[in-house]
C-alpha cells in the first residue's frame, strides 16, 4: 500500500486536471481495495483459522494411535514390552527371545523398536496388570546409542517424567575392548531409576569380546525367577517351540512382485530414488579394485565406488556401509542337504497380526534370495537356534547334544563354547556334522538372524573425490579347528567385484553413516594420526583434505602420521601416496613401524615413545588433536597407555592424573577413536 500511495508522485505531470483525475482514480482504487480486503477477512477469517486445525488434529491423532505401545499392549493382552537398541541385530534378537519366554510364565510379551513408539508412555505402563518394561540396549561406537535408540536417549536426557509406577530391567550389550563399555545399558538403567522407576532385576552386561551369548543366558536364567517372585507367578511348563511366522508358498505369482535382494522398497535397485540410507541403499558401481600389498598370504585391497548423481554427501572420517551377499556355494550346499528347491517363491507371515514386523525379511521372495541376501549363514548360530532345531534331529544322541548346548547347565555352556563358538561352526557345518538333522527350510529361515551391513572407514576426502568413496579392506580367510576354510562374507564378496563388469558383478549396495571422527575445525590445528594396517583408511582422507586446504591457501598445521605394517616390502599400504604427501610437505612427519622386519617386534606405540618429547609439545603447546584407528583389543589400548606415560613424564603428573588428562582430551574431542575388535 505504501508503494501504491507513491504512484501519484511518479505520474507524468501533463496538466493539473489530469493529475487531479489520476489522484481521484487512485483514491477510489485504494478505498475499493481496502474495503475488499476487509470484507474478505471478515467473512472468511473463521475458515482460514479452521483450515490448519483439521490436518493438525489428524496428524496428532494418527501417531497416538500408531505410536502408543500402551494401547497396543492393552489391545493384544500383552503385559511385558521388550525394547531394543540394536545396530547389528543382536539386541533385537535377544529382545525377541525374551518376549517369547514370557508365555512360559503365563505372561505375554512383545518386542518393540523404540524408534516406532512414543516412549513418554512409559509413565502409563502401570495401567496394565503385572506390567514390565525390559530394555536390551547395545552401545555403538564410542559410548553412543544405536541409531534406532537415539530418540529414546535424547528423551531420557531431557525427560522430567514421573516413572514411579514403572517396573523395569536392563540388559546391555557391549565390548570390553572399548573405552565406554556398555555405556548405553548403564545410562538407561541409572536414568530410569532417577526418574522413579523400580528396578526388579540387576543390570546385565554382555561382553562381545568374551561370550555374549553366555552372558545373556546367565542373566536370563536369573532374570525370570526374579520376575516370578515379583509378580507371584510360576513357570507353566517346559520351554516349547513356538513358531512366530507361517509359511505361504506362492505357486502362481507375478515375478515383478517378488523381492530379489532389495532391503526395503520393491524394485528399489531398478528405480533408485534418494535419499539413500539403511533401508534404501544406493547401488554404486565399482570403478577400481586393486590389490594394495606386494606379497604375503593376505589380500589387502583398495576399492573405489562411484556415487555420481546419488546426492550422497560424506565427510572425511565417515563410514560407508555395504550390504554383501553370501557365497552361492554355501547357499547351494544348504539347499542340497535339506533337499529343497531353492527357487521356490514363498512368504513368511507373522502369526501376530498386530505386530509391526510382518515378515522376518522382505517377502515374497525365494529361499535362494533369502539365504543369499537376507540371512546370516556364516556366523555360529546362537543357542536358541540350536534348541529350536533339536526337534528335527532323528538321532536321539544328536538331539540330546543340541538341547544340552542350548541349556543353561555349565556342561552345556562349555560344550556350546567349544563345539560351536571356538570351532566357528556355522549352520552349514552343523548340518554337515549332524547328518540326522533335517529342519524344514522355512523354519531355518525364520530362526537365522539377518545378514548385516558391514562398515568401513572411508579412505578418501569428498573435497578431492566428491563423486567417489574409497574403501581399504583386508580379505578375511582362516582355517577352523575342524579344518574348514571360513571366509569373511563382505571382504570376499568385495574382492570379486569387477570394475566395468556387467550387472551385479560391479555393483555394491551402500549408504553412508555419519561419524564423530572429524578433522579439527581450524586447519592450522596440529593432528597426530595413529593407524596401523587398514587403520590407515580414514587418514588417507584426512591427508587428502589437508592437502586440498593447503591448495586453497589455508594455513595447515602439523600433520603427523604413525603407521604400522608387518613387512616394508609386503604390506606397506599406500606407500607411494604417503611418500608423495611427505615430499610435498603435507605430511610433516611420516613414522612407519615394520613389526616383523627385525627380530624385535616394533609397533606404533614404540615409535610414539621414541618421539615422546615432540608428541608432548604438540599436545601441550600446539593443542593437537589425536586420532587412533584400527584394532581395539591390543593396539588402541597400548597406544592409550603410551599416551598416559608421555603425559605423566612430561606433564609432571601421577599416573591417575595422566589418565584423567587423557580422558579430558577425549571429552573435549581432542582424542578420537575409530576402532574395532
Amino acid at each position: 500500500m505504501g508503494d501504491a500511495g507513491m504512484e501519484p508522485t511518479v505520474s507524468p505531470p501533463d496538466s493539473t486536471a489530469q493529475q487531479d483525475s489520476l489522484v481521484s482514480m487512485t483514491d477510489v482504487f485504494l478505498i475499493s481495495l481496502i474495503v475488499g480486503l476487509f470484507t474478505y477477512w471478515f467473512f472468511f477469517r473463521k475458515k482460514k483459522e479452521e483450515i490448519p486445525e483439521l490436518p493438525k488434529m489428524q496428524t496428532v491423532a494418527a501417531p497416538v494411535r500408531d505410536s502408543s505401545f500402551i494401547e497396543k499392549m492393552k489391545k493384544t493382552g500383552r503385559n511385558i514390552v521388550v525394547f531394543y537398541g540394536s545396530q547389528t541385530g543382536t539386541a533385537e534378537e535377544f529382545a525377541n527371545r525374551l518376549s517369547k519366554d514370557a508365555h512360559r510364565y503365563g505372561l505375554r510379551g512383545m518386542a518393540a523398536d523404540p524408534e516406532e513408539y512414543d516412549l513418554s508412555d512409559l509413565s502409563r505402563l502401570s495401567e496394565i496388570d503385572k506390567s514390565l518394561a525390559v530394555f536390551c540396549m547395545a552401545t555403538y561406537g564410542e559410548g553412543d546409542p544405536t541409531d534406532n535408540a537415539q530418540d529414546f536417549y535424547d528423551w531420557l536426557q531431557e525427560a522430567d517424567a514421573d516413572l514411579s509406577g514403572l517396573r523395569f530391567a536392563v540388559f546391555g550389550l557391549g565390548n570390553k575392548t572399548y573405552e565406554h563399555f556398555n555405556a548405553m545399558g548403564k545410562y538407561v538403567d541409572k536414568r530410569l531409576e532417577e526418574l522413579g522407576a523400580q528396578r526388579i532385576f540387576e543390570l546385565g552386561m554382555g561382553d562381545d569380546d568374551g561370550n555374549l551369548e553366555e552372558d545373556f543366558i546367565t542373566w536370563r536364567e536369573q532374570f525370570w525367577p526374579a520376575v516370578c517372585e515379583h509378580f507371584g507367578v510360576e513357570a507353566t511348563g517346559e520351554e516349547s517351540s513356538i513358531r512366530q511366522y507361517e509359511l505361504v508358498v506362492h505357486t502362481d505369482v507375478n515375478m515383478n512382485k517378488v523381492y530379489t535382494g532389495e532391503m526395503g522398497r520393491l524394485k528399489s535397485y531398478e528405480n533408485q530414488k534418494p535419499p539413500f540410507d539403511a533401508k534404501n541403499p544406493f547401488l554404486a558401481q565399482v570403478t577400481e579394485n586393486r590389490k594394495l600389498n606386494e606379497g604375503g598370504e593376505r589380500h589387502l585391497m583398495h576399492l573405489e565406488l562411484d556415487i555420481s548423481n546419488s546426492k550422497i554427501r560424506y565427510e572425511s572420517g565417515d563410514h560407508v556401509a555395504v550390504y554383501p551377499a553370501n557365497d552361492s556355494s554355501l547357499v547351494n550346499q544348504i539347499g542340497e542337504i535339506l533337499g529343497t528347491d531353492l527357487d521356490t517363491i514363498m512368504s513368511l507371515n507373522n502369526l501376530d497380526e498386530e505386530s509391526n514386523k510382518k515378515h522376518p525379511f522382505p517377502c515374497p521372495t525365494s529361499y535362494r534370495t533369502a539365504l543369499t541376501y537376507y540371512l546370516d549363514i556364516t556366523n555360529p548360530p546362537r543357542t536358541n537356534v540350536l534348541y529350536e532345531l533339536a526337534q528335527y534331529a532323528s538321532d536321539a544322541g544328536e538331539q540330546e547334544r543340541l538341547r544340552k548346548m542350548a541349556s543353561s547347565a555349565a556342561e552345556g555352556k562349555a560344550l556350546y563354547l567349544s563345539w560351536v563358538v571356538e570351532a566357528r561352526r556355522n549352520i552349514l557345518a552343523i548340518l554337515q556334522d549332524m547328518p540326522s538333522l533335517h529342519p524344514p527350510i522355512d523354519h531355518l529361515c525364520e530362526l537365522l538372524p539377518r545378514l548385516q551391513a558391514r562398515y568401513y572407514s572411508i579412505a578418501s576426502s569428498s573435497k578431492v573425490h566428491p563423486n567417489a568413496i574409497h574403501i581399504c579392506a583386508v580379505m578375511v580367510e582362516y582355517e577352523t579347528k575342524t579344518g574348514r576354510l571360513n571366509k569373511g562374507v563382505a571382504t570376499n564378496w568385495l574382492k570379486n567385484k569387477v570394475p566395468d563388469g556387467n550387472g551385479s558383478s560391479s555393483m555394491v549396495p551402500m549408504y553412508v553413516r555419519k561419524s564423530q571422527f572429524r578433522l579439527p575445525f581450524k586447519p592450522n590445528t596440529p593432528v597426530i594420526m595413529i593407524g596401523p594396517g587398514t587403520g590407515i583408511a580414514p587418514f588417507i582422507g584426512f591427508i587428502q583434505e589437508r592437502a586440498w586446504l593447503k591448495q586453497q591457501g589455508k594455513e595447515v598445521g602439523e600433520t603427523v602420521l604413525y603407521y604400522g605394517c608387518r613387512h616394508e616390502r609386503e604390506d606397506y599400504l599406500y606407500r607411494e601416496e604417503l611418500a608423495r604427501f611427505h615430499q610435498e610437505g603435507i605430511l610433516t612427519q611420516l613414522n612407519v613401524a615394520f613389526s616383523r622386519d627385525q627380530a624385535q617386534k616394533v609397533y606404533v606405540q614404540h615409535l610414539l615413545k621414541k618421539n615422546k618429547e615432540n608428541i608432548w609439545k604438540l599436545i601441550n603447546e600446539g593443542n593437537a588433536h589425536i586420532y587412533v584407528c584400527g584394532d581395539a583389543r591390543n593396539m588402541a589400548r597400548d597406544v592409550q597407555n603410551t599416551f598416559y606415560e608421555i603425559v605423566a613424564e612430561f606433564g609432571n603428573m601421577s599416573q591417575p592424573q595422566a589418565v584423567d588428562y587423557v580422558k579430558k582430551l577425549m571429552t573435549k574431542g581432542r582424542y578420537s577413536l575409530d576402532v574395532w575388535s
